[in-house]
């Protein structure tokens, strides 16, 4: 499968927790873009609507309450 890349940019405090995974995942040599990808792809093939998720998500993250 192709891959493309595309700049995300996030609050330091959800990099600390993904470098703790990186850290957790050190047996593995699991990167920061692996573990973003794998939770993106679990989260878009989940039965979740995305839609409507994706949606209320923003809204609460905007309203700083996610």
């Amino acid at each position: 499968m192709a891959k493309a890349k595309f700049g995300v940019s996030v609050d330091d405090e959800i990099v600390h927790e993904i470098d703790e995974l990186v850290d957790e995942c050190a047996d593995l040599g699991a990167s920061r873009s692996e573990i973003a990808e794998a939770v993106v792809t679990a989260y878009l093939r989940s039965d979740v609507d995305q839609k409507s998720r994706t949606r209320e998500l923003i809204i609460r993250r905007r309203k700083d309450t996610l």
